[in-house]
C-alpha cells in the first residue's frame, strides 16, 4: 500500500510539473501568484466583517443609533471591496486554468500521437479505454479540480491561522469541575472545533472511501456508452445495410445498463456521505451557540461578542472541515488522476514496444527499397514472411499477392513504420517519399479541399490543378464542391472514396506509392483507368500493390507471391 501511495503521489507530481516546467511557467506563475494575493485578500476581508459582527451587533445591543449606521455604511465600503477580491479571483483562476488546460491538452495529445501510439494502443490491446475521453474530459477534470482544490486548501489552511488567534482570544476560559477540583480550559473554543472538525474528517473518510473507485468506473461507463453511440452513428449505413437496429439497440441498452448501475451505486454511497455531511454542517450551526452561551448569560461577552465568536467558530470548523466539504470532490478528483496516469503509463508502454529492436535500416542516398533476410512476424512469433530478398527501385512495379492472412497487407505495414515485428535488414532512401492507399482511405471532417490535400502538401495547389484531378478520376460531379464542408466519409461511396485517394497521389506525387487493395470498390473499368492513369502521369513513382484480382497483374511488372509458413516466391511478369 505505500509502493502504491508512493507511485500514485510521485505520478501526480509528474502531470502537474509538465505545465508549471513549460515555457508558459512564469505567465503562469504570475497569474497563480495574482490568484494568492486575492485568496489571501479575501481572507483578510473575512476578518474584517467577523469583526464588523462585533460592533455592529453590539450597537443595537445598547440602541446606538449613531454606531448602527456607522457600522452600515462600513459594511457598504467592505461589501464592495469583498466582491471585487471575489469576481477577480474567479475570473483569474479561470484564466490559469483555461491556459493550463490548452497547454496539457496539446502536450499529450501530442504525447498520444507521436510515434504512433494511438495506433499501437489498439495493434497491443493495452488496457487504455476511450483516450479520447482521457484528453479531452479528463485534463479538463484535472486542472479545474486540482486548482479548486489546491487554492481552497491554501484558504482553508490562511483562515485557519487567521482565525484560531480570533477564537483564542474571544473563547476566554471554561472553568470544568470534575472529581472536587476545577479544571481551567484556556480558548477552550478552538479546542472543541478541532474535537468536532477531527471526528468529522474520520467519520467522512470511513463513509466515503469507496466513491473513489465508483468515480472511476462511473467514467469509464459513460465513456464505453458515448464510444458506441459514435460507432452507432460512424457505420450507419453498414448498419441499415445488415438490419442491425436490434443488436445495436442491445448492446448499447447493455452498455447504458452498467451506467445506470453504477449510478445508482454512486447514489446510494453519496446519499449515505449526504446525511453524514448535511447533518454534520448544521450541527456546526448551532453548537457553537451552546458552547458560547453560557459566558453570553454571565454577561462575559455582549450579543455582538456572542455572534463574533460564533463566527469565528465557523470559519475555524469549516477550515478543519475542508476535508469533509470536499471529500466527494476528491474522490472524483483522484479517479481523475488515476485515469491519466493508465494513460500516460500505456502510451509510454506501447511507444517502446513500437520500436522494433531486431532490425537494422540502412538509409541510402539512391532511391531504392530493399530487403534482405527479413522476416515478418505476428505479436505471437508466428512467421508471416520468412528471409525476404528484394530490391526496388524507382518507376518499378510489383503486386504482391496470397491468400488472405498471409501477410501481404502486413508487409505495406512494415514499410510504413506501423508493424514492429519484424528483423533483418531493410533499405530505404534518405528522401523516402512515399504515400500510402489503404483499402478504406480516411477522409476527414472538413471541405473536399481538405480531403484531396490531406494529409498535406508542401505547397499551395489550385482550384484548376484541383477540378482536373476530379475529372481525370471519373469524379467530375464533385468539381463546385471544393470548399463544400461535410461528413465526406458518409456521402460519397466507397468506389469514390477510392478515386479521392487516387486523386491524392496525383497531386503528391509520391516516388513510392503503396496500395493496399486501393481498387476493390472499383469495377475493372475504373480499376483500369486509374492504375493508367498512375502510370502516365506518375512515370518516375514505384508502384507496390496488394490484392486479389486477376486483372492487376496486368499493370504490374514484377509480382511477389506469399506461400504457407513463410515462403516466397518473385515473378517477372
Amino acid at each position: 500500500m505505500h509502493k502504491l501511495r508512493h507511485g500514485f503521489f510521485r505520478g501526480m507530481w509528474n502531470l502537474t510539473k509538465q505545465y508549471w516546467r513549460s515555457e508558459e511557467r512564469w505567465r503562469a506563475f504570475g497569474l497563480l501568484a495574482a490568484i494568492v494575493i486575492l485568496t489571501l485578500g479575501h481572507v483578510y476581508m473575512l476578518v474584517q466583517f467577523n469583526e464588523w459582527y462585533n460592533e455592529f451587533y453590539s450597537a443595537i445591543q445598547n440602541y446606538d443609533q449613531d454606531g448602527f449606521f456607522a457600522a452600515i455604511k462600513y459594511f457598504i465600503i467592505l461589501a464592495a471591496i469583498y466582491i471585487i477580491v471575489a469576481v477577480y479571483e474567479i475570473y483569474l483562476r479561470q484564466m490559469l486554468e483555461i491556459k493550463w488546460r490548452n497547454w496539457l491538452t496539446r502536450y499529450y495529445l501530442g504525447h498520444w500521437l507521436n510515434k504512433r501510439a494511438y495506433y499501437f494502443m489498439q495493434v497491443f490491446h493495452e488496457g487504455t479505454d476511450n483516450p479520447d475521453q482521457r484528453i479531452s474530459e479528463d485534463i479538463r477534470l484535472f486542472v479545474s479540480m486540482a486548482l479548486s482544490l489546491s487554492i481552497g486548501l491554501l484558504k482553508a489552511v490562511v483562515t485557519l491561522v487567521s482565525f484560531v488567534v480570533i477564537l483564542w482570544k474571544l473563547s476566554g476560559v471554561l472553568t470544568v469541575p470534575f472529581a472536587g477540583k476545577d479544571y481551567v480550559i484556556p480558548g477552550y473554543m478552538v479546542w472543541l472545533s478541532l474535537i468536532y472538525a477531527v471526528i468529522g474528517t474520520w467519520l467522512t473518510v470511513k463513509i466515503g472511501r469507496p466513491l473513489v473507485k465508483i468515480n472511476f468506473n462511473q467514467q469509464r461507463y459513460e465513456a464505453d456508452f458515448r464510444f458506441g453511440l459514435v460507432r452507432l452513428r460512424e457505420n450507419s449505413e453498414s448498419i441499415a445495410f445488415y438490419n442491425g437496429e436490434k443488436q445495436e439497440a442491445a448492446g448499447l441498452t447493455k452498455r447504458f445498463v452498467q451506467v445506470v448501475g453504477n449510478y445508482w451505486t454512486l447514489m446510494r454511497r453519496q446519499k449515505k456521505l449526504t446525511w453524514f455531511t448535511a447533518g454534520y454542517g448544521q450541527l456546526a450551526v448551532i453548537f457553537p451557540l451552546l458552547m458560547a452561551a453560557p459566558r453570553y448569560f454571565s454577561k462575559n461577552i455582549s450579543l455582538g461578542g456572542l455572534l463574533q465568536t460564533t463566527s469565528a467558530f465557523g470559519r475555524v470548523q469549516d477550515a478543519l472541515s475542508y476535508f469533509v466539504d470536499n471529500y466527494s470532490t476528491l474522490a472524483e478528483w483522484l479517479a481523475v488522476v488515476n485515469r491519466l496516469l493508465g494513460f500516460v503509463e500505456d502510451v509510454n508502454k506501447v511507444q517502446k514496444l513500437a520500436t522494433p529492436s531486431d532490425i537494422m535500416i540502412d538509409y541510402t542516398a539512391d532511391n531504392v527499397v530493399g530487403f534482405k533476410g527479413f522476416d515478418v512476424y505476428l505479436p505471437n512469433g508466428e512467421v508471416l514472411l520468412s528471409d525476404l530478398a528484394i530490391n526496388l527501385k524507382a518507376g518499378d512495379s510489383l503486386l504482391i499477392t496470397g491468400q488472405s492472412g498471409a501477410g501481404k497487407s502486413t508487409l505495406l505495414r512494415t514499410l510504413a513504420g506501423i508493424w514492429p515485428f519484424c528483423r533483418g535488414k531493410l533499405v530505404l532512401p534518405k528522401a523516402y517519399d512515399a504515400l500510402f492507399l489503404p483499402q478504406k482511405p480516411y477522409l476527414p471532417l472538413g471541405s473536399l479541399r481538405d480531403c484531396l490535400l490531406y494529409p498535406g502538401t508542401d505547397g499551395v495547389v489550385s482550384d484548376d490543378v484541383l477540378k482536373k484531378v476530379l475529372v481525370k478520376c471519373r469524379l467530375e460531379g464533385l468539381i463546385d464542391e471544393l470548399d463544400k464542408v461535410d461528413n465526406w466519409q458518409q456521402i460519397l461511396s466507397l468506389g469514390e472514396q477510392q478515386r479521392i485517394a487516387f486523386a491524392r497521389a496525383l497531386i503528391g506525387q509520391p516516388t513510392w506509392l503503396f496500395l493496399d487493395e486501393a481498387t476493390s470498390g472499383l469495377d475493372e473499368e475504373l480499376e483500369a483507368v486509374m492504375y493508367a492513369l498512375v502510370q502516365n502521369e506518375l512515370p518516375e513513382t514505384a508502384i507496390i500493390s496488394v490484392g486479389h484480382r486477376n486483372t492487376l497483374v496486368d499493370y504490374h511488372q514484377m509480382k511477389l507471391h506469399f506461400m504457407e509458413k513463410g515462403h516466397w516466391q518473385l515473378l517477372a511478369e
